[in-house]
């Protein structure tokens, strides 16, 4: 690429060298204008916008540290080579103030401007191979943003994903999810005829057409479920207006993506939804409508849908209480037990069954995050359910999942009640460990301190610790008691107080039993030397 140079010099001699002297092309310039001041040369600059600018410092009217001010400021990439008689401080300080690239003293050779020309030109091509650069990052960026979020607003619609969740991800991905109510839309493309071959086009112009509408249309996301799918999340601030906004965006749709020969369009809507953890309802109702779009292909009310959806709801609580207090053994009787309301012809659909499990895992997510479990630590099956959705799978298939997701999130509370208990025990060792020297201290008040009855804490700190309430808490007081017999002159009476003994008689019977010695005894016996 040739960069357009600009000269602006006084003197007539010197102009002209330049012009016809300099090798332009070998420096990889094109000369493109020239003016005898700085006056002048600035509506010529303007007009045919160089690259790069070589000016005198010193012509009348304007010279070239004013123009190369102005020129700065018109054009902020422009490189600017001045050429001046006076070498004083001064002036080179101020043209580094200005951004000049190259300060060049006359009398001024073509080689040393050429080599000049060639640096700047060096430093142009790097300049844009950047900027180049930083341009497939933005578009790169853009393009993964978009990736993410379609994934992101898929994964909405199917469910499984916490309203807390759901807002932070649409935050991060420049996504405003609040709103009072939500309304999904799902077209497809269909074939006219499906022995005429497929054509990718058609799918691209309808999808570039949507594009176009959203851009100029506020309060609507869009993603794609498949090629020939796509869902709109519509929002609004009450369910009758939505409601309204979803038709007209219906009819919209259909008027500017048109049918023809070769394909149709079928657009339908699920009912409002005042939760985002709701939205895979709306959803559901649509796909339903897509499904059974050839029994009644001019309805756009989602009632319909809606009621056949809410045929399909399933005894969460039975669920519930399966996950609180089942046992995994149990899980096929459960399963038969739960899924009987459902008619074996509705599981056969994919479209009732993926609604299915949707809801049930919307259920477990719950219970799972109740217990404290984030998502990371979610059974995998969780975390890859999208794609048993996206592709889709038998009813057997299905179970399969189903029983994995349900028995492993009822071994995470397994083993989450056993952490449980762990750390409750840890907290009252502390508590004992801080209050033995309490003569008050019993099991009683440690297990009310802690909510739970005397026996099952007495069962709990047996199981944990390995021995009785009783046994920590005098071996916990007489080790106490040898660090006092050894390091104080204090008497038994005093040390038994200490460690929360009321009677020192019955200080020293439990100390004699522990140790084989009295207090006194222990006392007496010699130190063992260490180190």
């Amino acid at each position: 690429m040739d960069y357009k140079v600009f000269l602006v010099e006084d003197e007539i001699a010197t102009r002209e060298g330049i012009r016809e002297k300099v090798d332009w092309k070998s420096a990889g310039c094109e000369f493109c204008g020239e003016a005898p001041d700085g006056e002048m040369a600035l509506p010529l600059i303007e007009t045919c916008k160089p690259d790069i600018l070589i000016t005198d410092i010193k012509m009348p009217f304007m010279d070239g540290l004013q123009l190369s001010r102005i020129v700065r400021k018109t054009t902020p990439s422009i490189k600017i080579i001045i050429l001046s008689g006076y070498d004083e401080f001064e002036y080179a300080q101020t043209a580094l103030k200005l951004g000049v690239t190259e300060y060049l003293l006359k009398p001024i050779s073509s080689e040393v401007l050429t080599g000049a020309l060639q640096r700047i030109t060096t430093l142009l091509d790097e300049e844009a191979e950047e900027r180049n650069s930083y341009k497939q990052l933005q578009e790169d960026a853009k393009e993964n943003t978009v990736h993410l979020r379609e994934k992101f607003l898929l994964r909405l619609v199917m469910g499984g994903v916490s309203s807390a969740e759901v807002i932070e991800q649409g935050r991060q991905l420049g996504l405003d999810m609040i709103a009072p109510y939500y309304l999904v839309l799902l077209l497809k493309i269909e074939l006219c005829d499906e022995r005429v071959p497929f054509n990718f086009h058609v799918y691209q112009r309808v999808e570039q057409v949507i594009l176009n509408l959203i851009d100029s249309i506020p309060d609507v996301l869009f993603t794609k479920k498949s090629l020939d799918e796509f869902v709109f999340i519509l929002s609004g601030e009450d369910p009758e207006q939505l409601r309204q906004l979803g038709i007209y965006w219906t009819n919209l749709i259909k008027q500017e993506v048109g049918s023809t020969d070769v394909c149709k369009m079928v657009v339908k809507m699920g009912s409002p939804q005042q939760r985002l953890g709701d939205i895979h309802h709306s959803f559901a109702e649509a796909l339903i409508g897509i499904e059974h779009a050839d029994e009644n292909p001019q309805s756009l009310d989602p009632l319909k849908n809606a009621d056949q959806v809410k045929l399909l709801k399933l005894e969460h609580p039975a669920l519930e209480n399966y996950l609180k207090f089942g046992d995994v053994q149990e899980y096929d009787e459960f399963f038969a037990a739960y899924f009987q309301p459902i008619n074996e012809n509705a599981l056969h659909s994919d479209v009732v069954r993926n609604y299915l499990l949707v809801d049930i895992l919307l259920t477990i997510t719950q219970f799972l995050s109740d217990l404290g479990i984030d998502r990371e630590h979610e059974p995998a099956e969780i975390r890859d359910i999208e794609k048993l959705l996206e592709n889709g799978a038998s009813i057997e298939r299905t179970n399969e999942v189903l029983k994995s997701i349900i028995t492993n999130a009822i071994k995470v509370r397994g083993s989450q009640a056993v952490h449980e208990r762990l750390l409750l025990i840890q907290q009252a060792k502390a508590y004992i460990d801080q209050n033995y020297s309490d003569p008050d201290l019993k099991m009683s008040k440690v297990a009310e301190k802690f909510n739970l009855s005397s026996g099952y804490f007495s069962l709990l700190f047996s199981q944990n610790v390995g021995e009785t309430f009783r046994d920590y808490l005098n071996l916990l007081r007489i080790n106490h008691a040898k660090e006092l017999l050894r390091t104080t002159n204090l008497k038994c009476s005093d040390i038994a107080c200490r460690c929360g003994y009321k009677d020192a008689h019955y200080f020293s019977t439990i100390f004699k039993n522990n140790t084989g010695f009295t207090p006194q005894q222990f006392r007496a016996q010699p130190q063992k030397k260490t180190g």
